[in-house]
């Protein structure tokens, strides 16, 4: 963890010196910190945040992916998974839109209002990832390997996952995890008052969350 820590820390540094606009803090959120998950399990992984398991056989990554987000995940373990399926599914074209197409399928054929908040909040995060992700090609730091920046592209011409995310929301409005990650969402789509907005909501819920509450300092001041 204190590897992944340092990375972090490398990336958000980096990041801020390329992209003047934004505060000094900033890296690309949805990548550039692992989240902590306690131990849950997820997809192999290497020892830092752009570093996926050369050993990993890609063939296994929907299937995997979408037996790790079961019901009973939690959200910031599901906020994990889909990093690392986001880093891995970007160097193919094919596979991408193949675990997207899955995710999205989930949202289709979801019963109850849980499960379909569930569904909703992976389709939507796993494509802000993807969203960070591209724009991770343009800045002048570290980056995550081999990507298919072209499949990317054409891939997020259409609609975005936010407002995946807002239907969510809407499903369980009392699940502090779930703002977390949306406010780490406005804050990669630099919409502030969004951001302001959804930290201060999440962090209300801090102690009622042991997970949210090893994460809640990956929200901007």
């Amino acid at each position: 963890m204190k590897t992944f820590a340092l990375q972090a820390r490398a990336c958000a540094v980096l990041l801020g010196l390329s992209l003047l606009s934004m505060p000094a803090h900033a890296g690309p959120p949805l990548l550039c910190e692992p989240f902590d998950t306690a131990g849950a399990p997820s997809l192999p992984w290497g020892t830092g945040w752009n570093t996926p398991s050369p050993d990993y056989g890609l063939d296994h990554l929907v299937a995997d992916t979408q037996r790790l987000l079961a019901a009973d995940t939690p959200i910031i373990a599901r906020m994990e998974t889909l990093r690392r399926a986001a880093i891995y599914a970007s160097r193919d074209g094919a596979l991408l839109r193949d675990l997207s197409t899955r995710l999205e399928a989930r949202v289709a054929t979801a019963t109850g209002t849980s499960s379909r908040a569930l569904a909703l909040f992976d389709a939507g995060y796993f494509r802000e990832t993807l969203q960070d992700l591209l724009r991770l090609q343009t800045y002048d730091m570290p980056r995550t390997g081999r990507v298919d920046v072209a499949a990317l592209r054409a891939h997020l011409a259409g609609e975005d996952g936010s407002a995946r995310i807002a239907q969510a929301l809407a499903l369980r409005p009392s699940d502090a995890s779930m703002r977390f990650a949306a406010a780490l969402v406005a804050q990669a789509d630099q919409r502030a008052t969004d951001a302001g907005r959804l930290a201060v909501e999440a962090r209300q819920g801090v102690a009622g969350d042991a997970l949210l509450a090893r994460n809640i300092a990956q929200l901007a001041d």
